[in-house]
């Protein structure tokens, strides 16, 4: 996987990243948009700013648990990897994000507008200018100013493919 690189560390490695392959595998979609993933875990109410987690995001699984996201820039992060790797490889393996007995090996692929991708670039830059300024700060420290500097790297990464 392409993401190898990004996911496991700050990105894709905290329960926020769990939830989110939960709810992608949820969908039971190959396809879906990041405009219904905002609106479906709550994303679309922070306006793309996403320094304090405003309310709290979460989904009802179909199971019946109700699955919260505790930092929306951690699930913004986890996103922008995703999209850079179906970017790169047409799609993601769902198991590959998690390995788990319990995540299935299905693909998926996250699709986005070209508004969207310039939003989540705006967003990304401006995590990586401050990262102390948003709410994740609390629980990492100073290892967000190690997050930013992987969170640079892939939104560069994201842009140029985006470009094309």
């Amino acid at each position: 996987m392409y993401i190898d690189k990004y996911w496991d560390n700050f990105i894709g490695g905290s329960d926020d990243s769990l939830n989110l392959v939960a709810f992608l595998e949820d969908q039971k979609k190959e396809e879906i948009s990041l405009g219904e993933i905002f609106h479906k875990i709550g994303l679309n109410k922070q306006n793309w700013d996403f320094h304090r987690t405003a309310e709290p995001l979460c989904f009802m699984h179909s199971l019946g648990m109700e699955m919260d996201f505790h930092f929306a820039i951690d699930v913004i992060t986890d996103l922008a990897a995703i999209l850079l790797e179906c970017n790169i490889s047409g799609g993601v393996n769902l198991h590959d994000l998690f390995e788990s007995e319990d995540t299935p090996s299905r693909y998926i692929r996250i699709t986005a507008s070209a508004e969207e991708y310039d939003k989540m670039d705006n967003a990304l830059a401006d995590f990586t200018a401050d990262p102390i300024s948003y709410d994740l700060y609390e629980m990492l420290g100073d290892d967000i100013l190690e997050m930013a500097e992987d969170v640079e790297t892939l939104r560069r990464e994201l842009h140029e493919r985006n470009k094309r």
